[in-house]
């Protein structure tokens, strides 16, 4: 921490107040966990902070017979035990639910697992993708809403002057699976993250998390499958297919080197093909 600066810190209870402490340069309290580390990874904590875990609308989780609406300062805990009832979010509830350690699961936001810029091991950004999920923005302008790929892909320019206020998805998903690998020498991260999912027009949705700097959706695999519907009730099948159209750029870090991340991804399509079938979603197809 630079000597000498002073700090302040905002507890927002509406957007309103939000934006206007963006507007004097606050940054918005979002991966707080990942934020507290900054200065040893060379960085400096922001003079100025806008937290948004009073804006009531921000902590539900609305559950309708055709959508879901999460907001953002809604803890992984909380959407564990909101949707776990739900048909077709069991990757995105065992993505929530098996994030980090316990204590972090309590107070670690969807808003701000999605918005650390940096953090590529987010759980909760495979399993969206998966969801095809829908962000929704508050700028200056009003607000926004962006595809969850596009999101993810443009966060850098996007959050420079928006706020992550909900995320919304469809009921389309009949079933979804959440796979991942970590590494307990090097903490709870992962090595490599895969959510699959079925909907209801027979399709298989599959992306990745943790191989790459941000999560994306495995669409050579995902077409694979549609030319090979077969496979995915056959966990051997599904593991062939997806060394044969292994198509990512594994990046390396401290707990793990690329090619390693890339290597795990077959093991973990089967296994998730595997947990698909126990849910019978993949009935459907």
């Amino acid at each position: 921490m630079a000597p000498g600066v002073e700090r302040s810190f905002t507890a927002a209870s509406t957007i309103e107040e939000a934006l206007a402490a963006r507007r004097q340069g606050a940054a918005v309290l979002a991966g707080g966990t990942w934020m507290m580390r900054d200065p040893r990874r060379g960085g400096e904590l922001p003079e100025a902070v806008v937290a948004l875990h009073r804006i009531p609308a921000l902590s539900k989780v609305e559950i309708e017979p055709d959508h879901v609406v999460i907001g953002a300062a809604v803890t992984h805990a909380v959407l564990g035990r909101a949707l776990h009832a739900a048909v077709g979010f069991e990757g995105l509830v065992g993505a929530a639910e098996n994030a980090a350690n316990p204590g972090i699961r309590r107070v670690a936001t969807v808003g701000g697992n999605l918005c650390v810029l940096d953090f590529a091991a987010a759980d909760l950004a495979p399993a969206l993708l998966v969801c095809e999920a829908t962000v929704e923005l508050e700028t200056f302008e009003g607000a926004k809403l962006l595809g969850i790929s596009d999101f993810l892909k443009d966060r850098h320019t996007l959050l420079a002057e928006a706020i992550v206020t909900r995320i919304h998805l469809g009921r389309d998903l009949v079933a979804s699976a959440h796979i991942r690998l970590p590494l307990r020498k090097a903490g709870d991260y992962p090595v490599a993250i895969v959510s699959i999912g079925v909907d209801k027009d027979k399709r298989c949705r599959i992306a990745v998390g943790s191989v790459e700097p941000v999560a994306r959706r495995w669409t050579a695999l995902e077409q694979a499958m549609r030319a090979s519907p077969a496979s995915a009730l056959d966990p051997e099948r599904a593991a062939e297919l997806a060394l044969e159209h292994n198509d990512f750029q594994g990046r390396d870090g401290k707990e793990a080197e690329g090619w390693y991340r890339r290597q795990v991804l077959p093991s973990l399509v089967k296994r998730g093909i595997a947990a698909l079938l126990k849910t019978g979603g993949l009935a459907w197809l």
